[in-house]
């Protein structure tokens, strides 16, 4: 079956994964009495030669790389063995001594060359019979009475010997003992004057007595000649009953023990000790045996003992689920330690050696026998998903025994899984970006969330909410999100969504991640120009804009640029491509210049021009411009030019204008005669009659007529009659033949203020009626047309009013 391209990318990246994995090494823990492992348990006798193999480390790696060994101390301590890197093997360098140091502790450590993994071992040292014993407040000087009777205590002498066990009891012994008049008990020290025999100071007023004290002396045996003249060299030898454990001095007879006092078995050991004289001539002569009695009293021969049901047990196995409560006891563990020695030889310590913190074993010290209790002490750490199973040593170690003997069982603890974890996805929150043209049901993006529990409790549902949820779907169980199949994205309206998606187990545990989704832009656009671009007014010199809108909604889809697609003639206008700026060429400088390259003599072109987005692809829209030119100078002439001109392309804004003007002079004139009227009323001076034929109305202020005449001279109140010209009127529409404005209306006599003193009263013209178009005057040289520009500017904004008026219907 051939695989795709990502298939095969895949499967490259998971090789390449696994290729780059490395397990750590670690040691082989062979327990107590091997030397071949990790040091557990490992002692040492303190008369081991220097220089002597005493353990090798051993260990592996998992991926079979070569590994290498390694020991260190702490630098506060000696280095007291060293190691071969490369097999491990340790050797003693240095000199040990049970009474100064009786423990060592030592790092050891195994390397793969890319991990190293280091434990902390402690190295018991036991005792050897190294040390002699010594005499405390020597020399002894004794003062005794000469009548002292035989056989009485006169002194007792002590040794103290540093080393344990047997090699540390002490045996007394007299020097010459045949040529003296005293005894020693060979136990307690104690120093008699011997049976039979008296003191005398006139004879002798000082003896010297030589006590010789020794280690690990049981007993002597001694054997006499009876021939008392010359007697011959006795040897003295053990014939049976020893067992290997004692061994006899061939010419003192002193009996010792030859092994440690956890090897003696026997609590009776019955030795037969033979006697043999030796002739001058250096042959055998006569013998004489003699049996000795050894009774073995509370001696340290065993070590704890760890029982179970069936009886003693090494290996104790136990299922339970992962985070019990805090103090609960393993209650499938029955445990049972003891230890058969009797008084402080039965005394011993329970620890447990693994990882510490999570159990603490009940009790600590125990004393002949007890029950083992585990108790949790840490159930955090008691975690399935870290630990399928948990391994424990549990040690029983003598406390103030020289021999130390201990004892070990292994607790194999298999967890059981809950559903103790909540589904955690890969990342606090997923981006995805897709075009905004995909179709409906196309995949956005796939979100993970883990649940590292097992069984039903490890399978994970997925499902989104929130506000910008609702184009979205996922599939519940892959995780896959993808869109509605009626979807219809577009960038323009809405160009990113963020919602959330929740994983959630089978009891509804779970968590939360958000997801931003951002839609491309597309190009599906054209760019469209305003309403208003159809016509354009230029004063020389200065540029006319256009501009067009994109509706996408990034760049570059929504970047416009402009040119004009086509002008007669063609060189008149340059465009900004960016701007959309049209400006007349540079070598256009004047209205006489334009003139003379147009073929009609006119100052009106039409143009179309182009803009065009930058997508891929692109898209592009045309437009017919028409421009008008005229020169500032012309503008400037008349104010009411300027305002033609800014009201060109908006004839209705003119009319607006005008008809705003009119509204406020006709609300000024009716508030002022209101008020007038209702003064004179108030005053019994309201005479119409008489005020309309005696008083004549106040001419007008001057600064308003001056204005109304202004208005009514421009020929741009002739874009705002409601009526056409009568058809025989000698007009046209060009610029030359525009007929007068019309004139303004003769505003109606105001009504008479009352006669006063003083100053004539201040009067304001009403006006009432409507616009109608006035005969045009014809003379040589009109003074209203001002100049060709204007002319045009008010023929054009007159035809483009009447077109407005007649479908908005607007009347003055």
């Amino acid at each position: 079956m051939r695989r795709g391209p990502r298939t095969a990318l895949a499967l490259g990246l998971m090789c390449l994964c696994l290729a780059q994995a490395n397990f750590a090494p670690h040691f082989f823990d062979n327990g107590l009495g091997s030397t071949n492992g990790n040091m557990a348990l490992f002692s040492l006798p303190e008369d081991t030669p220097i220089g002597s193999h005493v353990y090798t480390l051993n260990g592996t790696d998992p991926e079979g790389d070569p590994v290498s060994y390694h020991i260190s101390f702490d630098p506060s301590s000696r280095s007291v063995f060293s190691v071969d890197p490369s097999f491990g093997n340790i050797t003693l360098v240095e000199e040990l001594d049970r009474e100064r140091e009786d423990e060592i502790e030592a790092i050891i450590s195994i390397s793969d060359g890319l991990n190293l993994v280091a434990e902390k071992v402690v190295i018991l040292v036991t005792d050897a019979n190294d040390e002699a014993p010594r005499f405390i407040q020597e020399p002894y000087i004794v003062q005794i009475p000469e009548d002292t009777p035989a056989g009485s205590s006169i002194f007792k002498v002590h040794a103290v010997d540093k080393d344990t066990g047997s090699g540390g009891s002490v045996t007394y012994f007299l020097q010459n003992m045949q040529s003296t008049k005293f005894a020693v008990d060979h136990h307690s020290g104690v120093l008699r004057l011997r049976a039979g025999t008296t003191l005398d100071y006139e004879k002798a007023r000082a003896h010297f007595v030589t006590v010789v004290a020794k280690g690990s002396e049981v007993l002597t045996v001694v054997a006499m000649d009876g021939d008392r003249g010359k007697p011959n060299r006795i040897l003295y030898s053990l014939m049976n009953g020893s067992d290997e454990a004692f061994e006899i001095n061939e010419t003192s007879g002193a009996i010792s023990v030859t092994q440690s006092p956890a090897q003696l078995r026997r609590e009776v050991y019955e030795l037969h000790v033979q006697v043999t004289e030796v002739s001058s001539a250096g042959s055998p002569a006569a013998q004489a045996m003699v049996p000795v009695t050894i009774r073995i009293v509370d001696l340290n021969n065993h070590p704890p003992t760890f029982y179970g049901e069936s009886g003693p047990q090494n290996r104790f196995e136990l299922s339970m689920y992962e985070h019990p409560p805090q103090g609960e006891i393993l209650r499938g563990l029955k445990i049972t330690v003891n230890d058969s020695d009797q008084g402080a030889n039965a005394k011993f310590n329970l620890r447990l050696v693994g990882p510490g913190g999570i159990f603490r074993v009940v009790p600590q010290t125990v004393l002949n026998e007890a029950q083992v209790t585990i108790i949790v002490e840490n159930s955090a750490a008691i975690d399935f998903e870290k630990f399928k199973v948990l391994t424990f040593k549990l040690l029983a170690i003598e406390v103030n025994t020289p021999e130390k003997f201990s004892s070990t069982a292994d607790v194999v603890i298999q967890l059981l899984d809950t559903n103790d974890n909540v589904p955690k996805f890969t990342s606090h929150y997923y981006i995805a970006r897709i075009p905004e043209n995909a179709p409906g049901g196309s995949n956005v993006v796939a979100v993970t969330a883990v649940d590292p529990d097992t069984g039903p409790w490890g399978e994970v549902k997925y499902s989104i909410y929130g506000s910008g949820a609702d184009l979205f779907l996922i599939h519940p169980s892959t995780g896959i999100i993808y869109t509605q199949p009626w979807a219809s994205l577009d960038a323009e309206a809405t160009a990113r969504f963020n919602f959330y998606v929740k994983a959630e187990d089978m009891e509804g545990r779970y968590s939360l991640a958000e997801v931003f989704v951002t839609l491309l832009d597309v190009n599906d656009h054209y760019p469209q120009f305003g309403k208003r671009i159809q016509e354009k007014t230029m004063v020389l010199g200065s540029p006319v804009k256009i501009e067009a809108t994109d509706q996408d909604a990034e760049e570059p889809n929504n970047l416009v640029d402009y040119s004009i697609t086509r002008s007669e003639p063609a060189n008149v206008f340059d465009i900004d491509a960016h701007t959309g700026e049209i400006r007349l060429k540079n070598s256009i400088r004047s209205l006489d210049a334009l003139h003379n390259i147009t073929p009609n003599g006119d100052y009106t072109w039409s143009l179309e021009v182009q803009a065009k987005d930058r997508g891929s692809p692109s898209f592009s829209t045309t437009a017919l411009l028409k421009i008008d030119i005229t020169d500032t100078e012309m503008m400037s002439r008349s104010p009411i030019d300027a305002f033609l001109m800014q009201t060109k392309d908006n004839p209705m804004k003119a009319v607006g204008v005008l008809a705003g003007i009119m509204a406020i002079i006709v609300a000024i004139t009716v508030l002022i005669s209101t008020a007038t009227f209702w003064r004179n009323k108030k005053s019994n001076k309201v005479l119409p009659v008489r005020r309309v034929l005696r008083k004549r109305p106040s001419p007008a202020p001057r600064a308003v007529r001056i204005e109304w005449l202004k208005f009514s001279k421009t020929k741009a109140a002739a874009k705002f009659v409601l009526k056409e010209d009568p058809p025989n009127e000698n007009c046209n529409n060009n610029s030359l033949g525009t007929p007068p404005p019309p004139r303004a209306p003769a505003p109606p006599p105001p009504p008479g203020m009352a006669p006063s003193s003083g100053t004539a009263p201040w009067t304001v013209p009403t006006v009432s009626g409507s616009l109608t178009p006035s005969q045009p005057q014809w003379s040589p040289k009109p003074k209203a047309l001002g100049s060709p520009v204007q002319s045009a500017l008010v023929s054009e904004l007159r035809q483009k009013f009447e077109k407005k008026s007649v479908a908005s219907k607007a009347y003055f």
